[in-house]
């Protein structure tokens, strides 16, 4: 398998692909200059406007009259300065997510101020390796200070290059609590991860790094990027699924094409379920998606269960997979934490 990060600069803002074997797996894009829209991972102090009690969160204002939807609003009043951060995308019309239980991310170790001890990621299983990773988190942290998770990436990883990681987040969330101890009017404390940043934290180690003008079109990335603009998306053997969205929901249509022996269906069901995780990340989709799968028997619907779990396992995206409704479809529901390709590259 061959990994390439391939990266290009523009005035409108970076872009960053992950080719995986030929194949356009992620993309990143900086948002323009001009673009004021929250990104997830911003800390701002906010202003309470109205506490929702029977949600159990808050109305706040943000700095330029944007409306922000606070959860864990716990011993808050109306009226009061706090400090919180993006944790969603904002649907058009919509208050943005927002959490006053701020993290956070490296590439080894996630930083959270407001849950102290140090935990080692689920899928580290080796007790050796789990208690080394322990131990290095609390060289920094020790009983009573911040939170930290250390990720999977932080497997076998240098311990020096670990402790240099968290010393990061700790000098990040240094600026915040002074911030926090000086007070001052509502306004943006921290940005988002620029792509470049994001990118070398998520994708782990390529192979190869490119960086140049005009390169997503010499390596053919823009016919990539447009197949992703539109509905369908070509599956193995002539099958397709169409790839949706509507003010309510993401809706997926699974179809087999031309193929008409007895196991076309299991096949483009399967091929879809593969496939669907890298569909909606590169189109930034989120929410509620109701998927309408090739017609095949209830006994076949335990496989396409199984192919969903091991392809969103591999995804970094937050996705649930709730089940079958009463009509055969399956649903999911995915959090929102990219804007839609279209709102951020509407044309090549």
């Amino acid at each position: 398998m061959t990994r390439v990060i391939a990266i290009e600069p523009r005035e409108t803002g970076t872009l960053v692909a992950l080719v995986v074997d030929g194949q356009l797996e992620d993309l990143l894009i900086d948002p323009p200059t001009t673009d004021d829209a929250p990104q997830m991972e911003e800390i701002h102090r906010v202003r309470v406007r109205r506490l929702i009690p029977k949600q159990g969160g808050a109305m706040v204002k943000l700095e330029g009259g944007l409306s922000g939807y606070l959860r864990d609003t716990s011993g808050l009043k109306e009226g009061a300065l706090v400090i919180a951060q993006v944790s969603g995308i904002a649907e058009p019309g919509k208050a943005v997510p927002m959490t006053s239980r701020r993290l956070h991310r490296g590439k080894y170790a996630i930083l959270t101020p407001h849950a102290p001890g140090v935990n080692i990621a689920r899928s580290l299983k080796d007790p050796a390796e789990r208690s080394r990773l322990t131990a290095i988190g609390a060289e920094r942290i020790g009983e009573e200070g911040a939170g930290l998770i250390l990720r999977t990436a932080a497997a076998g990883e240098e311990r020096d290059r670990i402790l240099a990681d968290i010393d990061d987040l700790l000098a990040m969330e240094a600026v915040i609590a002074e911030a926090v101890a000086t007070g001052g009017p509502p306004g943006k404390l921290a940005e988002a991860p620029a792509a470049e940043v994001t990118a070398w934290r998520e994708w782990g180690e390529p192979d190869e790094v490119i960086r140049e003008e005009g390169l997503f079109d010499r390596m053919g990335l823009w016919d990539a990027i447009d197949a992703i603009r539109r509905p369908r998306a070509d599956l193995r053997e002539g099958a397709w699924m169409s790839v949706e969205p509507t003010a309510a929901l993401i809706a997926v249509d699974i179809n087999t094409g031309p193929d008409m022996a007895g196991n076309a269906a299991a096949k483009a069901n399967l091929s879809a379920c593969a496939d669907l995780p890298r569909q909606l990340r590169l189109r930034g989709l989120g929410g509620q998606i109701t998927v309408d799968f090739a017609p095949m028997r209830k006994v076949d619907r335990k496989a396409v269960e199984t192919a969903l779990k091991r392809a969103f396992a591999a995804d970094p995206i937050q996705t649930t997979l709730a089940g079958w409704t009463p009509l055969g479809c399956f649903e999911l529901t995915r959090k929102r934490e990219r804007r839609p390709l279209t709102e951020v590259l509407p044309d090549a």
